[in-house]
This record gives structure tokens, sequence and C-alpha cells, in this order.
């Protein structure tokens, strides 16, 4: 058998019917209100026939204050229970699971869809910073607003269970709050909170904790978790791999790895020569992670080749293989992993020649790739960036306007 195909048990008990995984990519597919739309439904409708055993959905926000993007899904309440539940049975009749990204940005936000900024400390983003987010200041979050956040990740995993998702992960990477708070860069507090690695994973280990209290045990949660941030004085591989031992101690079902923040971005490309004919962009760190923790483990980015996929696997160097941007140019690519009727998955996108918009691109080119799979038109490899990204100002304008009119009350 494909190493691929060979079925995954968690330690919850819930089995993954194989070894290919969507990882979360932002869709940006809210309507203003932040309720999920039908074209993110239908997004998803796509993909569960496409033979993934794991689909992870972009980040939802826990708090409507608290705002990523300017169309991302919020989950604070169950006004929209019934949406939710539609979008989770998107799996309905297949045998791929949905597990819902659960976020907070923290200072990593733009300052024109948020009024207040919250952080560990009062740590700016440089510039280059996450699609035009915000220079500003954040204000540090007391006591009390961090213990309300975790609170607020738990209430978000509960709704999202009552509606049918498999699963939630923890959006613990790429310079959002979880990853705030384990960065000695971002988070420079003196409270319990703060200085050490132990005090500096207090807030993972809360909200993990808080999650599987509201949950239960045989309910998967998973974690999005940095290799390193490869930033001078962020979170180091060598604290990275701590904080594995604590999530595995603790019991969490799946640590998928990535790397790098909005201020220096790793998960979009940036490969050591030693990992580029493996393609995986963080291969040489997992395969230390492996070594010391038998949770499951998920790699994500820069897999494009079939037979480094079942390699990967086959090896016992990883448990799942993570996918983002091809799953929005190839919808079908698990089944044409799994059956080997196409063997790489190669991700082009058109150039405006402005270095800005290009950055840009490595995330709204495909946002509006899986716009048109929710429109049920195909991909389109020829979509002008410059299409995109004034669209994607647009959606922009848009949200600014309506934060300045009254939003209906969730009574």
């Amino acid at each position: 058998m494909n190493a691929l195909q060979k079925e995954m048990i968690l330690p919850s008990g819930v089995i993954l019917s194989n070894r290919i995984a969507k990882s979360a990519m932002s869709e940006n597919l809210s309507n203003k209100y932040h309720e999920p739309t039908l074209t993110l439904i239908n997004a998803y409708k796509v993909w569960s026939k496409g033979g993934a055993g794991l689909l992870i959905t972009g980040n939802i926000m826990i708090d409507s204050n608290a705002i990523g993007e300017p169309r991302n899904v919020v989950v604070e309440d169950r006004q929209n229970l019934n949406l939710l539940k539609e979008w989770a049975q998107s799996v309905d009749g297949t045998n791929t699971q949905l597990w819902a990204q659960i976020n907070h940005p923290g200072r990593q936000a733009m300052e024109l869809i948020n009024s207040n900024l919250k952080a560990p400390s009062a740590i700016p983003l440089k510039s280059g910073g996450r699609k035009n987010a915000t220079k500003k200041v954040p204000e540090v979050l007391t006591e009390k607003e961090i213990l309300d956040i975790i609170e607020a990740f738990a209430n978000t995993s509960i709704i999202l269970k009552e509606a049918g998702f498999s699963g939630v992960q923890i959006h613990g990477a790429h310079g959002y709050l979880v990853s705030q708070f384990l960065s000695p860069y971002t988070n420079i507090r003196e409270d319990k909170w703060g200085g050490s690695l132990e005090n500096r994973a207090r807030f993972v280990v809360e909200v993990y904790r808080k999650i599987r209290a509201y949950v239960g045990d045989d309910f998967p949660i998973g974690i999005k978790l940095n290799s390193t941030d490869f930033q001078k004085g962020g979170f180091s591989e060598e604290e990275s791999m701590e904080v594995v031992k604590i999530l595995s101690k603790e019991g969490i079902d799946l640590i998928e790895i990535s790397g790098g923040t909005y201020e220096a971005p790793a998960m979009m490309g940036k490969r050591k020569a030693s990992t580029l004919k493996r393609e995986a962009y963080f291969i040489d760190y997992i395969e230390k992670v492996r070594k010391i923790t038998t949770t499951p483990l998920m790699l994500t980015g820069g897999f494009r080749t079939t037979s480094v996929m079942k390699d990967a696997v086959a090896s016992n160097q990883l448990d799942i293989i993570g996918i983002a941007r091809p799953f929005a140019v190839y919808p079908n690519i698990a089944n044409e992993i799994l059956n080997e009727s196409r063997l790489d998955f190669v991700t082009n996108i058109k150039k405006s020649g402005v270095k800005a918009i290009d950055g840009m691109m490595n995330i709204i080119w495909y946002e509006s790739q899986i716009k048109h799979l929710g429109q049920g038109k195909k991909p389109n490899p020829n979509l002008s960036p410059w299409t995109v990204f004034f669209n994607y100002l647009w959606l922009i304008v848009q949200h600014k306007l309506k934060s300045k009119k009254s939003i209906p009350s969730k009574g």
C-alpha cells in the first residue's frame, strides 16, 4: 500500500482516512458581518470530493473586535449556528474530516479594521508586516483580558463542535497572538505570562486545557506551531522543541509544523539548499522533533511532488503531509496524489512587477482562486494580479464603510 493511503489514529482515538491534509489558507470569504457565505461553504464541498483525509479551514476569529482580515469568519456566539452546520456538513458522505482553525491576531492586524490592538507587550509590527498591517503600538493585555481570551478560544471551540466540525486547530504560528506569547521578541512581560519559556508557553497550555475541558477527550485538538520565528531574538528552534514536549505531554492530537511570521515570512517559500531537493521548508527541524515525541506530526510548506510526499511518510519523518496553496489550483489534488495520476503540483502566479503588490499575491491571489471554486468555476492560472489587488482594496474599503454604520444586534 502507498504510505499516503494508510489511516492515522490520533491520541483522541479519531481516525484520519489517509495522510493528506489541506492546511489552513486565508479564504477571506465571509460576508460583511463575518458570517460564513455559500461561496465559502461551496469551496469546501469541492475540496471534500478531492480525497484528503483532513481539511483545515482558514482563520476563524474568536472575537469580532479582533479581526485579522476584512472578511474573516468570526464565531463568538451561536447566532450563525445553522450556517456553521451547513459548512460542517460540506464533507458529509466522504471520509474527510473538517477541522476549524481558530485564531486571535493580537497585534498582527490591520488598524483600518480594528479600533484597538491588544498584545502580550507593547511591541509594534516592523515594516513588511501582514498585508499592510499596522505599525501602531498595541495595548498590553491585562490579566483579565488574557483569561477572557482563553475562555473565548474554548467558547468558539464548543460552538464549532456543536455545529458538527470534526475538530479544531489552534493557530500558534506565523506571528498571531499565541505565537506572540511564545516569542521573547514580542513577549517582554514580567508576570507569569512572560519571561521564562515556561511562562511564555503558559498561554497556549491554558488555551489547550480550557478547550479540552469544554469539548471532551474524544474531540481532536491540534495546533499549528512555528519551528522558529526566523527573527533575531524570537522564538527559537530549541524553544519550539520544548513546547512540542509540553503539548505532547498534555495530550494534543496533532502538531502541524510551520515557521516564520509576516515580518520574516519563511512559510512563503525561503528554503536552505540542504532542504531544496526534499522540497519541504522545515524538514530538517521535523526530523529532530520526530525523535522527541510520539504525537502525530504534520508538516506544511513546499511539498510539490508525489514521490517526495510518499518518501517523507514512508521513512517516518512525519505522519501527515500538509498542503496549502496547491489545493487552490488543484482541487482534486489528494485523489491525484493517492492514485498517482499527477506527479507534481506546480503553483506559479502572475507578477505585477511591483514588489509590494507581488508580495501580497502569495496570499490574496490564492484567496481569489478559492473564491472561484466556491462560485462553481475552475481555477484560473492566468488570473491578473492587478484584478486581485484592486478587488482586495475594495474589500477593505467596504469593511471600513460598514464599520461606520451600526451593526445589527446579536440578540
